[in-house]
């Protein structure tokens, strides 16, 4: 554990979820594969549609609706719709659409976190609150974790996307409490250390899915500490 900046008693804990409690690229290309031969079952067009042209519908998909870009979910739903059209039109593109949206999600929520980070998300959540703050979409619920949180606030089309600081500010709220009394823990030093330090809070770094840095990473802002291991989290709340 390393500290870069003066430090305040801690009365709160906010969590990034993707990369900070688990590694999530595994998964995301689990579910990009389940999805990718569920479409070649069910969708001939579809299912010949290069990534250059997945990535072109995504941009148009965000160019029409710019707000999309915060929101996983319903950018995924619009993509998918575009990409069926050829396929199905009207009434069955949206449950076509819906369908495959159903079978990339479950997919992409198919895990549980190893139980040593469970434990200790059990022992933080009897000492002080915790609320989750992702710019993904993970089911908190299907991964077992939902249960340690008070919230957990996904970016969407009205909470605009980790470093802006509508859901740091958000979750301040919700706890009553001064944000520099909150410790938010995220791996993203853009979006979690600078989105947190920006909203008023203490920032922990901690990345799950690769070694950490400072010389690798672009920083902006240095965290208040960088973790070595999750678990040092518990020296905040004895």
């Amino acid at each position: 554990m390393r500290f870069y900046r003066p430090f305040s008693p801690v009365h709160a804990f906010t969590f990034d979820l993707d990369d900070t409690l688990y590694n999530n690229g595994p998964y995301i290309r689990h579910a990009d594969a389940v999805l990718k031969a569920y479409i070649a079952e069910h969708f001939e067009h579809a299912s010949k549609l290069s990534p250059q042209d997945w990535f072109a519908i995504r941009k148009e998909v965000i160019t029409e609706t710019p707000t999309y870009a915060y929101d996983m979910g319903k950018l995924r739903m619009a993509v998918l719709r575009v990409a069926l059209k050829q396929d199905v039109q009207g009434e069955d593109n949206e449950t076509a659409a819906k369908a495959c949206f159903d079978c990339f999600y479950h997919a992409r929520s198919d895990f549980t976190l190893d139980q040593n980070t469970l434990d200790l998300l059990e022992r933080l959540s009897k000492s002080a609150p915790l609320l989750g703050i992702t710019n993904g979409n993970v089911d908190c619920d299907q991964i077992g974790i939902r249960k340690y949180f008070v919230d957990v606030y996904h970016a969407s089309t009205t909470r605009p996307s980790k470093p802006h600081h509508a859901m740091f500010d958000e979750a301040a709220n919700a706890l009553s409490l001064p944000a520099h009394h909150i410790l938010h823990v995220g791996d993203c030093l853009k979006n979690d250390v600078y989105g947190a330090v920006n909203a008023g809070y203490q920032a922990a770094w901690y990345a799950f899915n690769r070694p950490m840095a400072l010389t690798n990473e672009r920083v902006k802002v240095l965290p208040h500490v960088a973790l070595d291991n999750l678990n040092e989290l518990t020296s905040f709340i004895e």
